[in-house]
Formats: C-alpha cells, sequence, structure tokens
C-alpha cells in the first residue's frame, strides 16, 4: 500500500499532505522499507523478486536527489552491493559487476561488494582481475577481536565490529588510562597502540591499523609465528581473505590482515619489539633483560673490535693482532686496541652482520632511529637514539643493571661455555638418521628412470652403472621404503614457495587413487613416505635435498651424530654459532649492506660494482611495505589521457596515473637519493659508477 500511495503522490499533481520535513522522512523510510523486503525475498530465495524491490527502492533514491532529498549513502551502497548479489545467484554476471563498481564507488572499503566483484570476474573468466580484488577485499574485512576476560577468549564477531564503531572505533580504550603509542619506523605506513587492563588478564593486546587511511578501525595484530624456517613474505589467510574462518584457529602460520603482515615483517627485521612499546621503565614494567636473556633471542657474540677501523669508510673489520694484543689486526695501521676498542655485536648466518654498541650516555634515548632504520643515519654516533633494536636493549640493560662493556663481553662467554657443555651432553643421545618407520637411499636419477638403483661410487664422482653417469646434486634423487609397504618411493624437494604448514597434507587427487592435476609444483605429499619425510625435514631444520644428501652421508659414519653436532648448536630452531666460529682473524672491508667480507682491494671492487649489490642498494625486502603505487619511471608528470579516462596503456604508461601516484614518486625518489647518499659517504659506491639499472633516473636533473 505504501509503494503504491507513493507513486500515487508523485506522480500526481495533488501535494503531499504533509509538511516539506514529514515528505523527505517518508521518502526516506520507503527507501528502507524496499530494502527491507528485498533482503527477506533474497532469503527465501526469490531473487528475481529482490532485484525488483531493490531496483525500485534505487529508483526512488534517484526521484529523492533530484529532489535534494539526501538518502544515506550506507543505504545505497547497501542496495547496490545487494542487488550484486541476486544478480549473481541468476547468472547475470555483467549486471553483478556493475553493481558492485557502483558500491564501491560510494565505499571503496565495502568488503562485501569486493567479494562480490571478485567472484563475478572469476565467473567472466577474468581470473587476474578477480585475484586483485580478492587480495583488496582480504585487506578490508574487519576483523575486529572483543577482549572479555581474558586473551584465550578472543573470538571474532561480526556484532563487535558494529559494538566498536558505535563507541568512536577505539576498541580497549576505555580501559587503558594512558594508552601509549610508537610511530612506525616507516612514517605514514602503521601506526600502533598498545592496551593494558587492570584485570587479571595476563598478556597485553596490541592493535594496529593503516595512517591516513578511511578505515579507522583498529585490528588486533597477533604475536608473530616464530615455530617456522620460513623466511620469505608473509601472505594473508586464504580462507580469511575469502571472508571464512580459518580452518587453524590459534595455530595459523599467516597473517590476517595487512597490518599483522606489516608489523611481523617489521618485528622479524628487528625494527620494532611490540615488549617495548610501552615505557620499559614505568610502573608496570616486568622486563628484566640480561646478557643471555639478549644472546637467547638474538642469537650471535658479543666482542671487541678496533673502533677506528669499524668507523673507517668502508668498514674494516679489525680484532687483536696476534703477536701483539695491543694493537689491532690492521696489517698496515695498527691501531691501540685498548684505547680505540668498541663493543660489537656479531650475528653470523648465510652472511655476517655487525652492530655497534656505542656507549650509554645521560642523552642517550631508548628509542630507535627511524632514520637508520630506513635510509641510515647521517648523525652517526652523535645521534642520541639507538641504531639497532640489539643496540636499544643494551642500552635498557646498562640502564636497569649498570653493567659495562667488558662484563657484557664475560658474561657472553660465560652463557656460550655453559651451552657448549651442555650440548656436548646432548650429542651422546642423539637418535638415528631418518624417520624411525622409513629406509633411505640416494641413487642416480638417471638410471632410476631406467629402472635401475644405481648408488654413487666411493668418490662421489659418478654412479656404480656401467654408464657412470655423473654425481651431481642435480641428478640424484632420494628414495625412501616404509616397513609397511617395502617398496622404494621418490620423494620431491620440501616445499619452499609458501610458508611451511604445521602439518603436511596427502594431495586430495593421489588420495582418491588418482594423478595430481595440479600445474606446477604441488605443495602436498604425494605418498605417505614423502609426507612422513617431509614432517621429518622440517622438525629437525634441513630445507633443502642438498642439506638432507650431507646429513645422510654423515649418518653412515661411525660416530656421526657427534662430527655433525661439534660445529653448531641448534636453539629453537635455528643454527647458532658458538665463539670459536668468530676467533678467525678478519683484516678486510666490509660491506654492511650485504653482510659480505672482501679481502682484497679487487675483490672490494669486484664486489660494489656488482648488480646484486647495486640492487641492494637502492632496495630492500621491507620497501615494499612503504609504497603503495608502481615504481617511478623517471617522467614526474601526470598524464592526462588517464584524467580523461582514455589512457589505455595501464602500468606501461611513462606518466603517474593522478596526484596521488605523482606524489608517491616524488616521496621515493628523495628516499632512494638519500640511500644512495648513504651508499656514496660509506664508499660503498665506486667513485664513477654512475650505471644504476632501472634507478639511474636518480641521476638526472628532474624538475
Amino acid at each position: 500500500m505504501q509503494v503504491c500511495f507513493f507513486y500515487f503522490t508523485f506522480r500526481s499533481t495533488l501535494p503531499f499532505p504533509g509538511s516539506q520535513e514529514q515528505y523527505e522522512v517518508f521518502i526516506k523510510d520507503l527507501v528502507c522499507n524496499l530494502f527491507g523486503e528485498g533482503n527477506d525475498v533474497f532469503k527465501e530465495g526469490e531473487w528475481t523478486k529482490s532485484i525488483e524491490m531493490y531496483t525500485e527502492a534505487l529508483s526512488i533514491a534517484d526521484y529523492a536527489d533530484s529532489e535534494d532529498i539526501c538518502i544515506p549513502t550506507g543505504l545505497l551502497e547497501k542496495l547496490y552491493a545487494n542487488r550484486a548479489a541476486a544478480y549473481l545467484s541468476i547468472g547475470l554476471y555483467d549486471q553483478a559487476l556493475e553493481d558492485c563498481e557502483k558500491a564501491l564507488q560510494l565505499n571503496e572499503g565495502n568488503h562485501k561488494a569486493l567479494y562480490r566483484k571478485a567472484k563475478a570476474l572469476k565467473e567472466m573468466g577474468r581470473h587476474q582481475e578477480a585475484y586483485e580484488a580478492v587480495a583488496k577485499c582480504s585487506l578490508a574485512v574487519p576483523r575486529v577481536r572483543m577482549h572479555f576476560c581474558s586473551l584465550s577468549t578472543l573470538k571474532l564477531r561480526e556484532e563487535a565490529s558494529d559494538y566498536l564503531q558505535s563507541h568512536g572505533n577505539t576498541p580497549l580504550s576505555h580501559h587503558a588510562d594512558s594508552p601509549a603509542r610508537l610511530d612506525s619506523p616507516w612514517p605514514g605506513v602503521l601506526d600502533y597502540t598498545l592496551h593494558t587492563e587492570d584485570h587479571k588478564c595476563k598478556k597485553d593486546v596490541l592493535l594496529g591499523r593503516m595512517k591516513h587511511s578511511p578505515d579507522k578501525m583498529w585490528k588486533l595484530i597477533r604475536p608473530r609465528p616464530t615455530k617456522t624456517q620460513y623466511v620469505g613474505p608473509y601472505y594473508v589467510c586464504k580462507e580469511v581473505a575469502v571472508g571464512k574462518e580459518c580452518l587453524y584457529p590459534g595455530h595459523c602460520t599467516f597473517a590476517y590482515c595487512q597490518e599483522e603482515i606489516d608489523v611481523w615483517t617489521l618485528e622479524r627485521k628487528g625494527f620494532i619489539s611490540r615488549e617495548l612499546l610501552f615505557d620499559p621503565f614505568g610502573p608496570n614494567s616486568n622486563i628484566r633483560l640480561t646478557v643471555p636473556k639478549i644472546l637467547q633471542e638474538h642469537r650471535g657474540i658479543f666482542m671487541f673490535l678496533c673502533g677506528v677501523c669499524f668507523d673507517h669508510k668502508p668498514r674494516i673489520i679489525s680484532k687483536t693482532n696476534k703477536d701483539d694484543p695491543s694493537l689491532c689486526s690492521h696489517p698496515v695501521t695498527k691501531h691501540n686496541f685498548e684505547d680505540h676498542k668498541c663493543l660489537v655485536h656479531i650475528l653470523k648466518e648465510n652472511t655476517v652482520r655487525y652492530s655497534k654498541i656505542r656507549p650509554l650516555s645521560p642523552h642517550s634515548q631508548l628509542d630507535l632511529c627511524r632514520h637508520e632504520v630506513r635510509y641510515g643515519c647521517v648523525r652517526e654516533d652523535d645521534c642520541f637514539y639507538a641504531h639497532s633494536l640489539i643496540e636499544l636493549k643494551v642500552w635498557m640493560m646498562q640502564h636497569e643493571l649498570g653493567i659495562t662493556h667488558e662484563s657484557i663481553v664475560q658474561e657472553a662467554k660465560k652463557y656460550w661455555n655453559a651451552t657448549a657443555s651442555l650440548q656436548g651432553v646432548q650429542v651422546k643421545t642423539m637418535p638415528a638418521f631418518g624417520p624411525p618407520n622409513l629406509k633411505m637411499m640416494f641413487v642416480c636419477g638417471q638410471c632410476w628412470r631406467n629402472g635401475q638403483l644405481s648408488e654413487a661410487d666411493k668418490n662421489k664422482k659418478y654412479c656404480t652403472a656401467k654408464a657412470r653417469h655423473t654425481w651431481a646434486k642435480d641428478r640424484r634423487v632420494v628414495l625412501v621404503s616404509s616397513h609397511e609397504r617395502k617398496k622404494w618411493t621418490t620423494v620431491r624437494p620440501l616445499p619452499t614457495k609458501k610458508p611451511i604448514p604445521s602439518q603436511f597434507e596427502i594431495c586430495m587427487h593421489v588420495t582418491a587413487s588418482k594423478k595430481c592435476q595440479y600445474i606446477g609444483n604441488c605443495t602436498f605429499a604425494h605418498s605417505v613416505e614423502e609426507r612422513d619425510l617431509w614432517t621429518y625435514m622440517k622438525e629437525h631444520n634441513i630445507p633443502d635435498m642438498d642439506q638432507l644428501y650431507e646429513q645422510w652421508l654423515l649418518s653412515q659414519k661411525p660416530g656421526w651424530g657427534e662430527e655433525m653436532s661439534s660445529n653448531s648448536v641448534r636453539e629453537n630452531g635455528k643454527q647458532i654459532h658458538m665463539p670459536t666460529d668468530y676467533a678467525e682473524e678478519v683484516a678486510g672491508n666490509h660491506c654492511w649492506l650485504c653482510g659480505k667480507n672482501c679481502n682484497s682491494e679487487k675483490q672490494w671492487q669486484q664486489h660494489i660494482t656488482s648488480e646484486k649489490h647495486k640492487e641492494r642498494v637502492f632496495n630492500s625486502e621491507d620497501d615494499q611495505n612503504c609504497w603503495q603505487y608502481r615504481f617511478p619511471t623517471g617522467t614526474f608528470k601526470v598524464c592526462e589521457r588517464f584524467l580523461k579516462g582514455t589512457c589505455t596503456e595501464d602500468d606501461l604508461c611513462k606518466l603517474a596515473h593522478g596526484e596521488h601516484e605523482l606524489k608517491e614518486w616524488k616521496e621515493r625518489r628523495e628516499f632512494l637519493l638519500m640511500k644512495l647518499a648513504k651508499a656514496r659517504k660509506d664508499h660503498l659506491i665506486a667513485p664513477n659508477d654512475n650505471d644504476f639499472g632501472k634507478y639511474s633516473f636518480l641521476l638526472k636533473d628532474i624538475k
């Protein structure tokens, strides 16, 4: 009756029986009623009828706009998004996509519209665009956590989002008298807030949100997963990305939002520490740092190096001279070591990283220098802020305990001596190599394809077959045989492209006794034996078949356990080098960017002119978190055709697509110039080298 009456009213010449304000309220209520009726019939499966209701509501909204009657934008975007869902249900994907675009024009963060857009694009065969829409959806889905009585009861609820929005988008802020905030080392990217409460909760909650983003909602940042050897970039959980519940709540090693990815990446690099976000010396502080505690977390060793050589450009690593311990080991200068020594934390993994620990002074600030983290601090030792997380923690320990640098070195030696003694006891009880239910052997891959089992000869140069194929890592395969099947089965390399899951599953095609249909390297196991060996490799930190082969060879020798473990210690799944691994005398140039030591001038010049090093000067894994748009092309102008909507070159266009992209390009250029200036100052770039590939535009005089 309301619909008919309304149409009669505005289509006839009769005036509305009421005031203008009543007329506006009437029209808004009518749009809401049609929206509600459309939702009701949609739930009953009458999708065509729901489309009619939504369309009628949108038509009335258009009329209202012509009469200067404002229909809420939130209601309009819901109408378009819901009509898109109805179109999807009856297979009208073009119309669904069009409605999704209209909803997103009103609110680009509408996660339901993004999801339905991705669904429509997928059905239309536009898979790349669908993937991009899903990626945006994964960042837009509101994942707000309610804190009830303890963190173990955190639940993801849609009602929580409505509740928090109605309270000003500040979850948990009513519990904190003075929430602490630490600006991100990446300015303009993230901000963080840690909220504590006065009840019996055992842990604090870290929340994060993007700075300058229309979405002001805080997202929960869970603790970073550390029980995995994965070192690549983090990804959003695939279930969460499409709006579903995670299949492994509480154990998922994937991120739930982009904010979580950014914070985890910064934490892994040591740029932030959630334990230090609050004032560490406040009345409720429970941080008690010691040398063993720092080394347990960061590994490595503390020792003294020659400070003059360390501050040289380029950096030179000099320890004490073997013949005269009062001098440094530099072959020419031989500085007085005791007068110029400096404390350094050394971490030796694939490369060597040296972190100088400057003396704590009354002016020292217990916070990280944001310039050093991004492109290098120009003040160097004159800066009052810590230049690494390890330096910050040492300063905090000194502030609390008053410990000297000499005592830190002595405590570090005691810690490693105790660790080595403990490891010596553990070596004697090492188990046999490989899964207990499997036999293992390495054979020639070429012979295996011909149905032969040919192992390596004594010299490990050829296989034992008459053909004597070369025994190389790319030509051997690993075979395993279980006690149950007693049949040799090949095992593929451990999947490395994606984060290693908490447990491996068998491919569903193989389970159904079919051939795997996956194009590429299937990350699911193709046999029970393969699953068991992959699990063994993951649990024993064996990342690839080469290391598996080396350890298998050692296991064939008497006393292999002692030999394998005498070189290093493993703690929390990571290799820890002992102080003896750092004892060799080094006196050469060190590239702090690449972690490489060079023992001659020729080797140094080869390194700093290499393409890999130049790329490292300008780019690092963390820089990808800073930028939203394309890499600058060198032409800093806005594309006029893009503004008119006629640019067809997309990402190949040399001009900026909008003022926002142009602004970021200019900021990125300044950022890269700072990195280049720092590299030149530290002599990490050859004086006459101006060939930087895609970065050469930095040298042009661009206005």
